[in-house]
């Protein structure tokens, strides 16, 4: 498959710039080398999950980093996170180039962690997630967006159960000491059926027999390693008593039909959990693109406890407020916006915006009055809309 230029790149060029070190995180495969090595094709390349090089590093770090000739990509850094504090020594020694130390690492949390002991003011650190739509026509609902799938298609149940097996064999174990990797799966699995609900720690608990504290813990390793995306209630109440746990999605839709054994669009669109899987790829895609407009990410949902739910709020300035309903199908009817100008009618202090955002034919319109108020496009129209590039409506009173 031919290059294909990622929106990230603008602002890990603008960091590269900026900062002596860049740390580019994200979920395995998700293309972050493919990234680093095009943009800069000069600096040198070490893998470290090597086993002779992280071998190497643990015997003399100094005489690693001796070895190496700047700049440099150091790959999956997290597996070997005790570079970071000799990293951050010469760049405090003078060595401030710009755009020297080209990190790479497959979990954020971790990672963030020594990012911000060892490398605080010295490091930009970006996220890169696969694919958007606005990157490539090639992302579906059916197959996600990693790269190794959009470029063999027809490989993806291979290529999906290729990627669990190795990412719980790499990237859970390194971690946590997690013994049980086939119950681990399970889980997993388990996520992908609840995608688009209300995080339930003692419904997940109970049909894989482990406790509340270990569900806890399992649920932080798949959002440390970018599989999943938590949702928080937005902050406000308007005046209403609110839900307080986060929803939970499948970054990739791809690995959500996947572990569904969703194998084909006709079975997607019958499937019970079409809604669902459509409502998180349209949270991936906004996140996606907050992500690589270098944006701090800001996603949230509503759900009252009298039952007023809005799939998400998104802050796009000062108090303004656009406020999402997800519904997959083609054709969506003034009743799809009753929630969002409900929710609307209770906001007084922000400006709201009323967007559903449904699937589209290639020749469907991309923009429409749909109520009074509330407008029906597609995700990239909406992904427009959040961007700041029309002109945004206050609500209507």
């Amino acid at each position: 498959m031919r290059y294909i230029t990622r929106q990230l790149a603008a602002t890990l060029r603008r960091a590269a710039h900026a900062f002596p070190a860049v740390v580019l995180t994200g979920p395995r495969r998700a293309g972050k080398t493919t990234l680093l090595r095009h943009l800069f094709p000069s600096a040198g390349y070490r893998l470290l999950e090597d086993p002779a090089i992280v071998g190497a590093i643990r015997s003399d770090p100094r005489g690693f980093l001796d070895s190496l000739k700047l700049p440099v990509i150091l790959d999956e850094i997290q597996n070997a996170p005790e570079l970071l504090n000799y990293i951050r020594a010469r760049i405090d020694l003078g060595a401030r180039g710009k755009g020297q130390w080209l990190l790479t690492g497959s979990q954020d949390f971790a990672l963030m962690h020594g990012v911000t002991e060892s490398m605080a003011g010295r490091a930009s650190i970006l996220s890169l997630l696969p694919f958007s739509t606005a990157e490539t026509p090639k992302v579906t609902l059916l197959r996600g967006g990693y790269p190794e799938i959009l470029a063999r298609p027809r490989d993806s149940d291979l290529w999906f159960q290729s990627y669990i097996q190795t990412y719980l064999e790499r990237d859970v174990r390194l971690v946590s000491q997690i013994r049980e990797l086939a119950t681990f799966r399970r889980f997993l699995s388990l996520i992908a059926s609840r995608t688009g609900q209300i995080l339930n720690k003692t419904d997940l608990a109970a049909p894989l027999g482990v406790s509340i504290p270990t569900i806890t813990e399992w649920v932080g390793i798949l959002e440390t390693t970018g599989q999943i995306i938590l949702v928080p209630p937005y902050f406000e109440n308007f005046g209403k008593r609110i839900i307080k746990s986060p929803k939970v999605y499948l970054t990739d839709s791809g690995m959500a039909c996947h572990l569904l054994g969703i194998d084909s669009v006709s079975a997607l669109s019958r499937s019970p959990f079409s809604g669902a899987i459509f409502e998180g790829f349209v949270a991936s895609e906004i996140v996606k693109q907050q992500s690589n407009l270098g944006r701090r990410r800001e996603l949230y949902f509503f759900r009252d406890q009298r039952g007023l739910e809005v799939d998400f709020i998104v802050p796009t300035g000062a108090q303004e407020l656009v406020l999402i309903e997800a519904k997959a199908s083609r054709t969506v009817y003034p009743d799809a916006a009753k929630s969002l100008l409900s929710l609307a009618q209770s906001i007084s202090n922000h400006e709201t915006r009323c967007v559903v955002v449904h699937a589209t034919t290639a020749e469907g319109q991309d923009d429409a009055a749909l109520a009074p108020g509330a407008r029906a496009m597609s995700t990239a129209g909406l992904l427009h809309v959040l961007r700041g590039s029309t002109k945004r409506t206050s609500r209507p009173h």
